[in-house]
């Protein structure tokens, strides 16, 4: 089937899935930087609590589309979320199990801290 996609142009779901790295090589040091910002512990504090997999829209943040987009980018490289489309959705998904094997209890340390305003 992808080869026939391929050849007609058209995608697959495999090919509208973005990279994700794995997460036994990402670092202390990249998941700190990619928390450091305010929007992105958002974002995850929302995707924690929602317990499900979230079309980007559907967590309200403070700025533009675009740079909510920059953020996920920045979460997904950092290994935090994996995304998907579900028919035009971008969904994202906390990769939790995944995250704890690598950095036990930083994302519980995390969602249970009160934000600093």
């Amino acid at each position: 089937m992808a080869r026939a996609a391929q050849r007609t142009g058209s995608t697959t779901a495999r090919d509208r899935v973005p990279p994700h790295p794995d997460p036994r090589t990402i670092t202390l040091q990249q998941v700190l930087e990619a928390l450091v910002d305010p929007v992105r512990r958002q974002i995850v504090r929302a995707l924690h609590a929602a317990g499900e997999d979230l079309p980007c829209g559907a967590v309200e943040l403070p700025v533009s589309k675009s740079t909510a987009t920059h953020h996920f980018h920045v979460l997904r490289e950092a290994g935090l979320i994996r995304q998907h489309y579900v028919g035009t959705s971008r969904m994202n998904a906390l990769r939790r199990e995944e995250f704890d094997a690598c950095f036990p209890g930083l994302l519980e340390a995390l969602v249970a801290a009160p934000e600093q305003r």
